[in-house]
C-alpha cells in the first residue's frame, strides 16, 4: 500500500509554507482515503496496513477512544502483528494507561523478540518508574541485536546516569546521541501551532513540562543540548523554552544552551546563565543574605574521605554537627539523600551512595509543636508565586507522595488554608522572603521548598527550576487542590504565549553564520 503513504514532512502548513507537521485538515482527509479503501475492499491481503494507518490517525486526532477500539479489534483478528501491537501500546502511553502499555509491548517481545522498537519502548516505561534493572536488561538487548541502535543507547545512558555511573552514561549519551539530538513530537492540533524549542539535558535534570505543553498547542522540537552539532540549523522557532534546571547535574548542558541561544533573536524562557548559578552550594550562600531566609551550610566533599575513617573529624574542621545531611548532586524527589544522626554513622552512609563528591548539608529542623515536619512549595512563574502544595509528615524527609496527607483530613485542612490564602498561612515576613528569593533567582519558571521556624524565618530547602508541578489522582479528597494546581498550569500557558508572542514577526531557524544578529 505504499501508494497510500504520505510524508508528513512535505506537508504544507496552514500558511503555506512547510513546517514540519501535518496540519488537521490533511490528517482528516488521509483519514477519508483509509476509510473508502477499506469500505471498498474490506478483505484485501493489506487491510491490515490499511487498518493499522487508520488507527493510528483516529490517535493523532485526539479520537483516542476510537483509536483504541479499532486497535483491540485489529488485534483480535491479528493478535501478533507487530505493527498493531508497537501502535497500540504507543497509544496507551499517550493515554497514560502505562501499566496497560507495558504489557502489550511486552506481548510484542513475545512474538517478536529480535525487533528492537517494542523493547525500547518498554524499557522507556520501565526508566520512568525506576525500575532500573529492567529497563537495562531491554536496552542491552537491543543492543546485542543492533550495537549502533541510536534509541537504546540513548536509554542505557539514561539508565547508567541514575545509577551514578555517569562516565559509562557519557559513552552511551555520545552514541546515542551523535546525528540524534533534534526530535519534534507530534503535533494534533486544528491551528498553526507554536513552535517551540525545548532544550533538555541527556543526563536528566530537566523540567517536567508534559503538564503545560499541550500538544494541541505547541509544536515542540526537543534539543538535547549538550550533545547538538553546532553546525546544524535550529528547527524554525518561535521561542525557547530552556528546560534544563539542575545546576548541580548539567553544567556542560547549560554551557552548550547558553551558547545555542546566541544563534537567535527568540525569546527564552528561563535563561541558562541564570540557571547556573542555582546550585545547592551557591543557593546556600547567596540566598542565605536575603532578609528572613536561613539556608542551610553547604558544601561539597570527596565520598572517599566522608566514607574513610578520618570523615567525621573532616566534617568537624569544616564545623558541622550532627545530626547532617549526605546527598549525592543531580538526584531528586528524595532518591540519594540521607540523614546522619551521628558521626559513628557516616563512613557507612557515604559509602551507600553514588558519585565522587557529595553534598554536606547542615540539617534544619522543620517540626512544628505537633512533632511533624512541614515542607511548603511555591512555584514562580513570570514573577508571580503561587502555592503549589504542603506536605506534612512525621519523617524528616518529606514529599508529598510519601508524607500523611491523604490518611490526615486534619493535614489537609490545613494545606486547603495554605492554598486558599497563601500569605495569612506563611505571614508577611516569610512571603517577604519569598519575593527576595524570586528577585535572586531571576529564572521565569522555579519551585521553592521550604518550611517555617517558630520566628517566621523561612528555612529554605530547595529552590530550582527543576519543579514538578504534579496534577492529583481523580480522588474526592483532593478536590480543594484542584484550583491551584490549574491556576499556576495556567499561568505557564500563559507566560509561554505571551513570550512568543514578542517573537520576531517570523520565526526562523539559526546557525553559525547569523551569530552575528544573536541578542
Amino acid at each position: 500500500m505504499s501508494q497510500l503513504k504520505q510524508d508528513p514532512a512535505a506537508l504544507p502548513g496552514a500558511d503555506g509554507t512547510r513546517h514540519g507537521w501535518a496540519p488537521r485538515l490533511q490528517q482528516e482527509a488521509r483519514l477519508r482515503q483509509l476509510e473508502d479503501v477499506l469500505a471498498r475492499q474490506p478483505v484485501a491481503g493489506d487491510a491490515i496496513a490499511v487498518e493499522i494507518e487508520r488507527a493510528v490517525l483516529l490517535g493523532a486526532l485526539d479520537r483516542r477512544a476510537e483509536a483504541q477500539l479499532a486497535f483491540i479489534d485489529i488485534l483480535r483478528r491479528a493478535p501478533q502483528n507487530f505493527s498493531a501491537l508497537n501502535e497500540f501500546g504507543t497509544l496507551l502511553t499517550n493515554m497514560g494507561a502505562i501499566d496497560a502499555a507495558c504489557r502489550v509491548y511486552a506481548e510484542a517481545i513475545l512474538h517478536h523478540p529480535d525487533h528492537p522498537m517494542a523493547r525500547v519502548n518498554l524499557a522507556n516505561l520501565l526508566l520512568r518508574a525506576n525500575r532500573h534493572a529492567e529497563a537495562r536488561q531491554h536496552y542491552e538487548a537491543v543492543l546485542r541485536i543492533n550495537p549502533e541502535h541510536a534509541e537504546a543507547h540513548q536509554g542505557l545512558g539514561a539508565v547508567l546516569s541514575d545509577l551514578g555511573d555517569r562516565a559509562a552514561a557519557r559513552r552511551h549519551f555520545q552514541k546515542g546521541f551523535r546525528n540524534h539530538a533534534v526530535s519534534t513530537l507530534p503535533y494534533r492540533g486544528t491551528k498553526p501551532p507554536v513552535a517551540l524549542l525545548q532544550l533538555v539535558s541527556s543526563g536528566g535534570g530537566n523540567i517536567p513540562t508534559a503538564v503545560f505543553l499541550d500538544d494541541c498547542t505547541f509544536l515542540t522540537s526537543v534539543i538535547v543540548a549538550d550533545y547538538l552539532d553546532p553546525q546544524v540549523a535550529l528547527p524554525p522557532h518561535q521561542l525557547i523554552f530552556n528546560a534544563i534546571g539542575d545546576a548541580d547535574l548539567c553544567q556542560p548542558a547549560l554551557e552548550a544552551a547558553r551558547r545555542l541561544i546566541a544563534r537567535t533573536a527568540a525569546p527564552v524562557i528561563n535563561d541558562p546563565r541564570a540557571v547556573m548559578k542555582t546550585g545547592r552550594i551557591d543557593n546556600a550562600r547567596r540566598l542565605g543574605a536575603v532578609p528572613g531566609v536561613v539556608t542551610p551550610r553547604t558544601i561539597a566533599m570527596a565520598r572517599d574521605v566522608l566514607a574513610g575513617p578520618n570523615g567525621a573529624a573532616a566534617v568537624a574542621q569544616r564545623k558541622f554537627t550532627f545530626p547532617l545531611l549526605l546527598r549525592s548532586p543531580g538526584y531528586h524527589t528524595g532518591r540519594n539523600f540521607i540523614l546522619v544522626e551521628q558521626a559513628s554513622e557516616l563512613a557507612a552512609a557515604a559509602a551507600n551512595l553514588p558519585g565522587d563528591d557529595l553534598l554536606v548539608i547542615q540539617y534544619l529542623d522543620a517540626r512544628g509543636g505537633d512533632g511533624n515536619a512541614r515542607k511548603y512549595r511555591v512555584m514562580m512563574i513570570g514573577g508571580e508565586i503561587y502555592p503549589l502544595h504542603l506536605a506534612i509528615s512525621r519523617k524528616w524527609k518529606v514529599h508529598y507522595f510519601t508524607s500523611d496527607m491523604a490518611d490526615k483530613p486534619d493535614h489537609r485542612a490545613e494545606e486547603a488554608i495554605f492554598l486558599g490564602d497563601m500569605a495569612a498561612a506563611l505571614g508577611d515576613k516569610a512571603m517577604k522572603a519569598l519575593e527576595g528569593i524570586r528577585d535572586a533567582l531571576g529564572l521565569d519558571y522555579a519551585g521553592i521548598d521550604f518550611g517555617l521556624a517558630p520566628n517566621g524565618d523561612l528555612l529554605l530547602f530547595e529552590a530550582n527550576a527543576t519543579m514538578v508541578i504534579a496534577a492529583p489522582d481523580a480522588d474526592e479528597r483532593w478536590a480543594y487542590r484542584c484550583a491551584a494546581i490549574s491556576r499556576i498550569i495556567d499561568a505557564v500557558v500563559a507566560m509561554i504565549m505571551q513570550k512568543s508572542a514578542a517573537a520576531p514577526s517570523a520565526a526562523r531557524a539559526s546557525n553559525p553564520k547569523n551569530a552575528s544578529n544573536a541578542r
